[in-house]
């Protein structure tokens, strides 16, 4: 087939236009045209009263090796590039030891499915509970302010994407089409089959649940293992030379390798290959793997607020009178600006027609995240708007560390954390601040049109006592230059709800970028996001495809005679 890119039409363009678009981009008469499908469509909305589509298209003609040649110079007409997806290997026979893919977010129902689909009978641990339960526990906590810490917004079947928006969009590079595989997967366990082709498909909270449990059934039915409530307390490994193919000499680090793993119950599994797939917050987990001598590094991350507007205020700035539009639906955003005090603020995270959640892990400590439903109809939209944090921040300003280690990010976190839920009232409730006493610095005292969306609820105060102080002032500097953006931006009655910290993992577990396993650890394979590989459902989930090739072929390597 051929692609053809860049192809531009009118927002409210007629059926039959796309098809003649083909024609007369490829100079050929209707019957030559035998199939087209939709690709991609995005939209260019710079000009928000002249919003026109934009389209990929695969196009088979009875003529297509006489196109490519002649549109050999032209980059818009190529040849439909192969991306089904291959699998890597199959399972040897006997295997002496299973797989173990510890963590069941995004990235490891990847690996597991891939490792089941491939014939390696994985065992997959999860520390929290079923997505069903979960979804109990999570709105349990909302409603009733009772925190489960193994089963909320970062721990249970689903990971911590099963609370967001739902974006099926990565700036990942994907050569190996990667991407098709996780969106194709997500299609057949019930995602709506658009997301195979606009530019930025999107499910929400309740329609992953379904698709998670048919994910989960899908990899027992190929001979894999869902286990829940079964966190893994220890990693075992044994010293090995550093003449060892898939370790590195590391100053000050022992090379070594697993041979199991002991879960909080007490089972000992003996396994030398382990997917560690146990996303940004599994904080416990990471004093553990710093504790048995695996290689971490400290890694920026960043940390800020959510602020809310009406969704209709985003959508009048980007759409104008388009605002409403079915195929444009809830307006986004994404803004950027570079602080005079060196610091950068930028968006993150955004949800259109979306709450305000609460994502705490831990007692005693107050997190917030954003959520929305595939449908997008709630009120305000919102979105992180965060300051970039390096690792010698981590050491410094009121909220230091009291350690200088690859951990202090970690720390720092909680410090914010602890400081919100105080703020709050101690109780889960979230400190906020309406933006325009924020940027004047004075404590507000109750909302105007922007009703918070936060569940349990909200307390009202000064939000500059959250962060460290050039965090502060890079967002008052940062929210009036996004109002040139998108006018209404920085509106007074726009509301700010802390504290935001889990933007990404404050580590990173670093592995070799050929065997994918841990740089002194043979066997283990970080991945995903708590390993500072993935941002997001899409990106942890190529990772986790690229964590199961890398075992399948270590394991099929192993029993070569």
């Amino acid at each position: 087939m051929i692609r053809l890119t860049n192809i531009k039409l009118a927002l409210d363009h007629q059926e039959h236009e796309l098809e003649q678009a083909i024609l007369t981009k490829l100079s050929i008469k209707d019957v030559q045209l035998i199939k087209f499908t939709v690709f991609k469509r995005g939209y260019d909305a710079r000009k928000k009263n002249n919003i026109f589509l934009i389209y990929t298209l695969d196009v088979e003609t009875t003529v297509n090796e006489q196109l490519l040649a002649t549109f050999e110079d032209d980059t818009q007409v190529k040849e439909t590039p192969d991306m089904a997806y291959k699998f890597v290997s199959q399972a040897p026979k006997n295997l002496k030891n299973r797989p173990v893919v510890i963590g069941m977010g995004p990235c490891g129902i990847f690996a597991g499915l891939v490792l089941a689909q491939m014939g390696f009978n994985p065992i997959v641990l999860e520390r929290g509970q079923e997505v069903r339960q979960r979804t109990k526990d999570t709105f349990g906590f909302w409603r009733k302010k009772v925190l489960n810490t193994e089963s909320n917004v970062q721990f249970g079947e689903g990971g911590a994407g099963t609370f967001s928006d739902g974006k099926l969009y990565s700036q990942v590079k994907d050569p190996k089409h990667y991407s098709r595989k996780v969106l194709h997967e997500f299609v057949a366990a019930g995602a709506p089959e658009e997301i195979l082709y606009v530019s930025k498909p999107h499910i929400g909270t309740f329609k992953l649940v379904t698709m998670v449990e048919k994910m989960r059934a899908k990899i027992f039915e190929l001979g894999g293992e869902v286990r829940f409530n079964q966190r893994v307390d220890n990693i075992h490994f044994t010293d090995v030379d550093g003449n060892e193919c898939t370790t590195q000499g590391i100053e000050g680090y022992q090379n070594q390798k697993v041979t199991g793993l002991t879960l909080s119950n007490g089972e000992h599994i003996e396994t030398n290959h382990i997917a560690l797939a146990i996303g940004h917050s599994a904080r416990d987990t990471f004093s553990m793997l710093f504790d048995e001598g695996v290689y971490i590094k400290a890694k920026p991350f960043s940390v800020g607020f959510r602020i809310e507007h009406e969704q209709a205020v985003i959508d009048e700035a980007r759409f104008g009178n388009n605002a409403g539009n079915e195929i444009l639906c809830s307006a986004d955003y994404k803004l950027v600006h570079h602080c005079s005090n060196g610091r950068s603020v930028y968006s993150f995270c955004m949800c259109p027609g979306g709450t305000v959640v609460a994502a705490a892990s831990e007692e005693g400590r107050l997190v917030t995240n954003g959520m929305s439903q595939y449908s997008r109809l709630e009120r305000n939209a919102n979105s992180a708007i965060v300051v970039g944090i390096e690792p010698e921040d981590f050491i410094t300003s009121e909220f230091a560390s009291n350690r200088d280690y690859v951990l202090a990010g970690m720390e720092f976190q909680r410090r914010l954390e602890e400081k919100a839920f105080k703020l709050g009232g101690e109780n889960y409730d979230a400190p906020v601040q309406l933006v325009g006493d924020f940027i004047a610095g004075r404590k507000s005292g109750e909302h105007g049109s922007v009703t918070p969306s936060y569940k349990p609820g909200v307390t009202y105060c000064d939000l500059s006592e959250t962060l460290p102080d050039y965090a502060i002032a890079a967002i008052r500097e940062a929210l009036p230059a996004f109002d040139k953006k998108i006018k209404g931006f920085s509106m007074a009655e726009a509301t700010l709800t802390a504290v935001e910290t889990r933007t990404s993992s404050p580590i990173q577990i670093t592995r070799d970028k050929e065997t994918l396993q841990s740089l002194n650890t043979q066997g283990l394979y970080p991945a995903g996001e708590g390993a500072g590989y993935a941002g997001g459902i899409l990106s942890a989930g190529i990772d986790g495809i690229k964590i199961a090739e890398a075992m399948a072929l270590a394991m099929t390597a192993e029993q070569q005679p």
